[in-house]
């Protein structure tokens, strides 16, 4: 059978990887992380707002029943209590400056949707 990408595969695509790796490092946010990365991080936040999900171990337990599909795009499944780590130690200034990043590189019409 012939692997298809999934749209969530179609989403990250769309992010620029390289800015958000820059903007990792100036944060120091995966500073002694071993194996749970923002990179990871980012990607089942984002999993859990398209999702829908309200918690984390409804993440965890989404993420989980879709492990399958998760690999092709290089994320893991999070244990909660490492993700709920992470959310806590972590910057969110990474976030924050791939938001505005973002922002800054869209069209005229939709930076004043956004207001």
């Amino acid at each position: 059978m012939r692997h298809q990408n999934s749209v969530f595969h179609g989403l990250l695509k769309l992010i620029p990887w390289h800015v958000f790796d820059r903007l990792v490092d100036e944060h120091g946010a995966d500073h002694s992380v071993r194996k749970f990365t923002t990179r990871h991080q980012f990607i089942a936040l984002l999993f859990g707002q398209l999702e829908g999900v309200n918690s984390l171990r409804g993440i965890e337990v989404t993420m989980e029943s879709h492990q399958g599909r998760l690999y092709h795009i290089g994320a893991k499944v999070p244990l909660r209590s490492t993700f709920s780590d992470a959310n806590r130690l972590r910057s969110p200034l990474v976030f924050s400056g791939l938001f505005e990043h973002m922002l800054a590189t869209a069209t005229r019409g939709f930076k004043r949707q956004m207001a």
